[in-house]
């Protein structure tokens, strides 16, 4: 599993997102923005961002450290602002840290960005059906004169329809992903070799450890205990491996 710290002040929240992060400080003295485990999105959404993330750094894209937070009721009691304080009531317990990056900027179009290193985040987001890279929200920062990605809750969609009739991996596997919004459509063209580099290193072996960065309590059970419902996540994200790249960005499958 991820490490574990524990929140000791709750400092601001970040009102540009509709879950309402915040700004936290730990006891290992460092600082995170947190995204809470009574917001709206649920639990599903820090598992995706544990999933997409830890995979994305596997597979050498720039991701900030990523922890479980234990919150404590205490902390709720000496904020002030309603909202804030009934949020943190909603998420005693295990919430998802992301390391703070100090000085940190929102890449835009103006910043220069390497060819290749674009086409493989535009093949993670196909491959994660990440809709939550666009120009409204590239979820891109640029830190130390890198790329560094964030934000990726909104991928993973058919985890939340996993439970319905007619939900299977093998439909997952074939859904195409829509590029024509995403901040790095224009690199599209590099989706090729992106997929012939990265495919190969995506196998069971790498999912699986993945899969177990993600805390037990936040596999909701759907009638299933973690192990099973971390094997749901392995055979929809293995399907789509093994199938015929439909999901690649239009311009390259054709």
């Amino acid at each position: 599993m991820i490490g574990t710290v524990r929140a000791c002040r709750y400092v601001t929240p970040l009102r540009e997102g509709g879950s309402l992060p915040g700004i936290v400080e730990a006891e290992d003295l460092g600082t995170y923005v947190v995204k809470f485990r009574g917001a709206g999105q649920g639990l599903k959404a820090l598992v995706a961002e544990v999933v997409v993330g830890e995979l994305a750094r596997r597979l050498g894209l720039r991701v900030p450290e990523l922890r479980a937070l234990e919150l404590d009721p205490v902390i709720a009691r000496y904020e002030a602002d309603q909202e804030v304080q009934d949020l943190l009531k909603a998420s005693v317990g295990l919430n998802l840290a992301v390391d703070f990056l100090p000085g940190s900027f929102g890449w835009d179009a103006g910043y220069p960005v390497d060819p290749a290193e674009a086409a493989r985040i535009l093949w993670l987001d196909a491959f994660t059906a990440n809709v939550d890279r666009s120009w409204r929200n590239p979820n891109l920062l640029i830190w130390h004169r890198q790329l560094w990605l964030i934000d990726h809750g909104a991928a993973l969609y058919f985890h939340h329809g996993w439970s319905r009739p007619g939900a299977d991996p093998h439909r997952f596997a074939r859904q195409p992903y829509d590029a024509s919004d995403h901040v790095l459509a224009a690199y599209a063209g590099g989706v090729a070799e992106a997929d012939r580099v990265l495919a190969p290193l995506v196998d069971r072996q790498l999912l699986t450890e993945v899969l177990e960065q993600v805390p037990d309590e936040w596999l909701e059970p759907d009638g299933d205990g973690p192990e099973q419902v971390r094997t749901r996540y392995l055979d929809y994200l293995l399907a789509r491996l093994a199938g015929e790249r439909g999901w690649l960005p239009g311009a390259v499958a054709a």
